[in-house]
C-alpha cells in the first residue's frame, strides 16, 4: 500500500516512523513551511521533515494547501492509495480528500468527539480529566468530524503534566495507526459516527492560556500549572515581576495553616509559609504547594534557590500577570 504521510511536529514522528518500521511505502510527506524559531530567528525545519529526510523521502510543503493547486496536482502524481494525517496543521481541501482509493485516516490526540481542535491533550488535563486517547478517524471538510476508527485509551496521573502526556500519546498514536491500517488491509476496520452532541472543542493555546487565577480551587490552579507544562507556562507577578509557577502538588495542608486559610483579611494568592524548599500559596478553597518557579532570565528552582537571591517571605501576595 502506498501512503502519503502528512505531518508536522514531533508529535507526527512516532506515526511516521511505525509506517517505515512496518514496510508501508511512503511515497511523500507533507509538512508545514520550515518557520523562523529562537531569538536569532533561524530557520527551522519541522521535526516530520527533518525525519522524513534522514529517510530519503520527498518532502513538499505548501503554505496554504486550499489556495495552492498545483501542490494538490504534485500530490496527485504520487498517486497514494491512503493518506495519512497525524497534526498537520491545515483543513484538508475535498480536492485532495477526492485522491486515495481507500480515503484519509487521521491520528487524533483525544477520544473523539470530545477535544475536537487544536490542543487536545493540554485541555483534558487543565479540565482535570482522569483519563484521554488517540482515535484514528477517517477525515472529512469539518474539524476532526469524521467517522471514528478505532480509539486507545490512556489514563492521566495528578501529577503528569502536558509534555509527559504529550510523549505518551504521540507513541500511542503510532501503535494505533498501525492497527487501524491493517484492519483496513484485512476489511475488518468497522467506522462509528461522531455523537454530535457530546462534541467539544479544545481551542489554541496562547500565553494568556497559562495565567493563574489564585482565587480558584487549589485543583484547578494545579491542573493549570501541570496543562500548560511546558508551554506556555503558568504565570503570575510578584512584586510586579512576572514568573512562571513550574511544578505544584496537591499535598496534605498542615495544620499550622488552618487558621491562615480561614482568614478572610488573607487574600488568595498570599504566600502563607516557606518550608523545605517549598511554598504554601493561599487559594479560593485552601492552599497548594508550590515546588518549582522560573522568573524571567533565570532557570527553574525551588521558591528556597530563589529566596537566596531575592525577596521571598510570607504575607507577600502574587498577583494575576497583566493579559497582554
Amino acid at each position: 500500500m502506498k501512503i502519503l504521510f502528512m505531518g508536522t511536529p514531533d508529535f507526527a514522528v512516532p506515526s511516521l516512523k511505525a509506517l517505515i518500521e512496518n514496510d508501508y511505502e511512503v511515497v511523500g510527506v507533507v509538512t508545514q513551511t520550515d518557520r523562523p524559531k529562537g531569538r536569532g530567528h533561524i530557520l527551522q525545519a519541522p521535526p516530520v521533515k527533518e525525519y522524513a529526510k534522514r529517510h530519503n523521502i520527498p518532502v513538499l510543503q505548501p503554505e496554504r494547501l486550499s489556495k495552492e493547486p498545483e501542490m494538490i496536482n504534485k500530490i496527485a502524481q504520487l498517486n497514494p492509495d491512503l493518506i495519512v494525517t497525524c497534526a498537520f496543521g491545515q483543513i484538508l481541501p475535498q480536492s485532495l480528500l477526492d485522491i486515495p482509493k481507500y480515503g484519509t485516516i487521521n491520528v487524533h490526540g483525544s477520544l473523539l468527539p470530545k477535544y475536537r481542535g487544536a490542543a487536545p491533550i493540554q485541555w483534558a488535563i487543565i479540565n482535570g480529566d482522569k483519563k484521554t486517547g488517540i482515535t484514528t478517524m477517517f477525515t472529512e471538510l469539518g474539524l476532526d468530524t469524521g467517522d471514528i476508527l478505532l480509539k486507545d485509551e490512556v489514563n492521566i496521573d495528578l501529577d503528569m503534566t502536558a509534555g509527559e502526556l504529550h510523549d505518551i500519546m504521540s507513541e500511542l498514536g503510532a501503535k494505533t495507526l498501525i492497527k487501524t491500517i491493517k484492519a483496513l488491509e484485512d476489511g475488518t476496520l468497522k467506522r462509528t459516527k461522531q455523537d454530535e452532541s457530546q462534541a467539544t472543542y479544545a481551542q489554541k493555546i496562547d500565553k494568556k492560556t497559562g495565567i493563574i487565577d489564585w482565587s480558584q480551587p487549589s485543583l484547578a490552579i494545579h491542573n493549570r500549572i501541570r496543562g500548560t507544562n511546558p508551554w506556555p507556562g503558568a504565570q503570575s507577578t510578584m512584586c510586579g515581576k512576572r514568573f512562571k509557577i513550574c511544578c505544584s502538588q496537591m499535598a496534605e495542608i498542615p495544620e499550622s495553616l488552618y487558621e491562615k486559610i480561614n482568614n478572610p483579611d488573607i487574600m488568595p494568592g498570599t504566600i502563607l509559609e516557606l518550608v523545605s524548599c517549598n511554598m504554601w500559596v493561599k487559594t479560593g478553597d485552601g492552599a497548594l504547594l508550590i515546588r518549582e518557579i522560573q522568573a524571567e532570565s533565570c532557570k527553574r528552582m525551588t521558591p528556597q534557590q530563589y529566596a537566596c537571591g531575592h525577596e521571598l517571605k510570607p504575607g507577600m501576595i502574587l498577583g494575576e500577570c497583566e493579559k497582554e
